[in-house]
């Protein structure tokens, strides 16, 4: 049996010399590994793909120079937890001893009222901060922390990188040794990983740990392109944020809400949110299905979606979870209706048949004397002068007068809304 302690925390690096990759940082002439020979680090921000090495580039910082090293995650930390840290990096300070580190993975995450209290810690020194993001920090760190901060972008891991990995871990860890293991292809590893040698590890273990049990110790394991396709999409649930599982879980989720059913885009909004996917994201496709599926059938629910956007964007990770559920059960619980949807369709379909038709004079504006003698705006019925502030008139190009795109959906609003329009368009639309 293998420990539960992951393959990737195993083989963490504890030396630039183990370090596999960005040479651009941490090579011979590599900026970050100069500066760390030198032993003035300044704060910054790691940028770049997730299963990269950046939290192990922050361990090894801390490593190398010795100092206290704290660590949240913006996705389950707030202020509070961010100040009880910053106290306690205090207590740690002693006559000309070196701040201490305090690492921050997913800082994107962190709303601006979070990112605010680190800037005064940064400021006087009293810690030095490192921050870790996959998103662009010039659009997620809000611009006084980040001009305090320098910015080292990670790259990608090539083949080379990735099979290197590999081989190292068949060598250099113990549990894996206990094994007789050949790697025949490499292709299959790679291409699951998409770049991520924390994911890559992932499978690889899975493998291993699944030959294992059908054949045992003693027998060698083989791992194929065959094997690892075939282990991998049975047992592992991978979620990357721009690939299939992204978008095949964000659609379940949608059509979970419009099918009503708030248990089950509960529980895809907790796989999402689990995940590590942006609240924004979601926030955003709720605006979206709230005018898409519900629509008129209750137009408080894209008063209720825009204000769940606008409160995750305020409040930050990882109370703004709660925020999105509540929003996620009232739409999921709300009666539906696609008619905004399908009568902005209808009416784009009428546009591309018959293509740009005159606008009716009486519609027209008139701002000069000319275009008053050549008959703008003449006939036109300001609805006000009216009983009811209404008066019933042909607001369409004649050519298409009286064709009707939004068709009321069968709810309790919309009922409502048919009744009266088929009161007031006796002349004009067939509402009744």
């Amino acid at each position: 049996m293998l420990t539960n302690q992951p393959l990737a925390d195993r083989l963490r690096p504890k030396d630039l010399d183990e370090y596999c990759g960005q040479d651009h940082l941490v090579g011979r002439n590599g900026i970050l590994r100069k500066s760390l020979e030198s032993g003035n680090i300044p704060s910054f921000i790691l940028w770049g793909p997730p299963g990269v090495g950046k939290t192990t580039l922050a361990y090894i910082v801390s490593n190398t120079l010795k100092r206290p090293f704290f660590h949240l995650s913006a996705v389950h930390s707030g202020v509070r937890e961010v100040r009880e840290t910053i106290e306690k990096a205090k207590k740690q300070q002693y006559f000309n001893m070196p701040n201490p580190v305090l690492f921050i993975d997913e800082i994107h995450r962190f709303n601006k009222s979070q990112q605010d209290s680190l800037l005064s810690a940064v400021e006087k020194g009293i810690i030095t901060l490192i921050g870790a993001t996959t998103e662009n920090p010039s659009f997620e760190v809000i611009s006084p922390l980040l001009s305090r901060c320098q910015v080292y972008t990670l790259n990608p891991l090539g083949k080379s990188e990735l099979v290197e990995l590999l081989n190292r871990a068949l060598k250099k860890d113990t549990y894996l040794a206990e094994y007789n293991i050949k790697i025949e292809d490499y292709e299959a590893l790679i291409r699951v990983s998409g770049g991520d040698a924390r994911k890559m590890y992932n499978a690889l273990e899975l493998v291993v740990v699944s030959e294992a049990d059908l054949y045992g110790k003693e027998e060698e394991i083989v791992i194929t392109n065959e094997k690892v396709l075939a282990h991998v999409q049975k047992n592992i649930s991978m979620y990357d944020k721009k690939g299939e599982q992204h978008h095949d879980i964000i659609s379940a989720f949608i059509k979970s809400v419009r099918g009503s059913d708030p248990n089950a885009a509960l529980y895809w909004l907790a796989r999402m949110t689990e995940a590590g996917e942006d609240p924004k994201f979601i926030a955003r496709r709720m605006v979206i299905l709230a005018a898409e599926d519900i629509g008129l059938a209750n137009p408080n629910a894209l008063l209720m979606a825009q204000t769940c956007f606008q409160s995750v964007n305020m409040i930050g990770w990882p109370e703004s979870r709660i925020i999105l559920s509540e929003a996620t059960i009232y739409l999921a619980s709300s009666p539906k209706s696609n008619t905004a949807y399908t009568a902005i369709e209808a009416a784009s379909g009428a546009v591309r048949e018959k293509g740009d038709l005159p606008v009716p004079l009486h519609l027209r504006n008139a701002p000069t004397s000319l275009m008053k003698e050549l008959g703008y705006s003449k006939g036109y019925k300001y609805a006000h002068d009216y009983s009811g502030n209404f008066i019933q008139d042909n607001y369409l190009p004649d050519e298409i007068k009286g064709t009707i795109f939004y068709e009321p959906g069968k709810n309790q609003k919309e009922e409502e809304i048919k009744k009266r329009l088929g009161k007031i368009w006796t002349d004009f639309y067939n509402y009744l």
